[in-house]
């Protein structure tokens, strides 16, 4: 089963979401938007990074997380 993982650092202001292993992280590409795509070897998105993210109340922290079938 894969698995999603999400990571807020409240000191560094980032929240990164991997949808991939994070071991395999070869590359980082900025996106010029306050966005880091983290790649795999073979160039695959494996996951991101948003900078300069700000939650104004971070000990409740809620996401939805939703599958769509195609």
């Amino acid at each position: 089963m894969d698995q999603v993982r999400i990571y807020y650092d409240r000191s560094g202001n980032t929240l990164s979401v991997w949808f991939g292993d994070p071991n395999e992280e070869y590359t980082c590409q900025e996106t010029g938007e306050e966005v880091i795509l983290m790649k795999s070897r073979e160039g695959r998105v494996i996951g991101f990074e948003k900078l300069n993210y700000v939650v104004s109340a971070p000990d409740h922290l809620n996401f939805a997380f939703e599958t769509i079938s195609s």
